[in-house]
């Protein structure tokens, strides 16, 4: 089986989407899976699109038009659209309808948390797609409690949190309130708090340590440092920030926003506006209850990436379901080029004028 993933391969600190795609590729590889992340191949059995929008994403290896011309001349092979996006994480108005058009050029949709389902069936979807969820996973020879120091309740408490994306929803208006009741002796004398990665640059950090964008093993490392995680980022369509956190041994602190709950509940607490200051010291005094959860924790890479190659398995093995009865189709192949190079003029224009806002 051969399987082509929309997104390139890259190196470095990276968002979500790469961390992803890596991860999948490597397990289907060990499974014995030919990955590839183009369409050149003439012998290519399922599309897993990651970032389907070349237009949007420098990351984008092709499009879903490009996926569906794919399709037309070799009519065997099976679309899988991957949810990874949503306009609400972002505060944007595209992405949505972007997505759902997407999935209506693709055979099989899989989401990476359940809220993400009704979301685009209210932007369009129909609610008969073929679907599944599978959540996210992270490598677990990177993150991990191997070499970790637990809290000794001696020293002050190590809160943290990363984020590649650098966005006010990420949750800044928590941290900016956690860290000015790091000026207090109430919290300044039982806390610290690292904030890892991009933030919006008007905010200004007086009791945080900042610390650039890192990935790999030495994010790994820099995680274990510390005891507590917090996230307050508002509609992630799942995220793996608050992943690798629990899975390095801190109990969570979340809000109820996006997939958190169906990741993060009963391995720490969730908060609001109203009982932020509250929960904190709540974890403080019932921390041993919550480490001793966490360890349980198990959303870890080869989990995902074995329910992914169960998932992709038996698709491929159901594929005649998916099939187009032509082989090729030589006026809407000729249809979808010509309104595919429009699609995508019109989006990167778009694009300028947002960026020149």
């Amino acid at each position: 089986m051969k399987v082509s993933l929309s997104i390139k391969k890259v190196e470095g600190p990276f968002g979500g989407g790469a961390i992803f795609a890596n991860t999948v590729s490597d397990f289907l590889v060990s499974k014995g899976i030919e990955v590839v992340n183009d369409l050149n191949d003439k012998d290519i059995d399922i599309v897993l699109h990651v970032n389907p929008f070349p237009f949007l994403m420098q990351s984008s290896s092709y499009s879903f038009f490009n996926a569906f011309i794919y399709k037309l001349k070799h009519p065997k092979t099976i679309i899988i659209q991957g949810i990874h996006e949503c306009d609400e994480r972002k505060g944007t108005h595209y992405m949505n309808k972007l997505l759902v058009n997407a999935c209506n050029h693709a055979d099989f949709v899989i989401f990476v948390a359940s809220w993400l389902k009704p979301l685009l069936e209210k932007n369009g979807l129909d609610k008969d797609k073929p679907s599944q969820v599978i959540l996210h996973g992270v490598p677990e020879e990177i993150f991990n409690t191997e070499n970790k120091k637990f809290w000794d309740k001696k020293s002050k408490m190590k809160i943290v949190t990363h984020h590649w994306g650098g966005q006010f929803l990420k949750g800044h208006d928590f941290y900016q309130r956690l860290d000015k009741l790091l000026g207090s002796s109430e919290f300044g004398d039982k806390f610290e708090f690292t904030y890892i990665g991009n933030y919006p640059k008007n905010l200004e950090y007086k009791n945080t340590k900042l610390i650039s964008p890192i990935s790999g093993k030495e994010l790994g490392d820099e995680l274990k440092k510390h005891d507590l995680y917090i996230t307050g980022s508002r509609n992630e369509p799942a995220g793996m920030h608050h992943v690798e956190g629990a899975l390095c041994g801190m109990p969570l602190l979340y809000i109820d926003s996006g997939a958190f709950k169906e990741y993060c509940e009963g391995y720490g607490l969730e908060f609001n506006e109203y009982n932020f200051e509250e929960k904190i010291m709540e974890m403080y005094r019932d921390y041993d209850m919550y480490v001793e959860k966490v360890k349980e924790y198990d959303r870890i890479s080869s989990k995902m990436g074995q329910e992914y190659y169960e998932s992709l398995t038996k698709l491929y093995k159901d594929r005649d379901k998916y099939a187009f009865r032509k082989e090729k189709k030589i006026g809407k192949i000729f249809f979808i080029r010509i309104y595919s190079f429009f699609y995508d003029k019109v989006w990167r224009v778009r694009r300028i004028l947002r960026l020149l806002k």
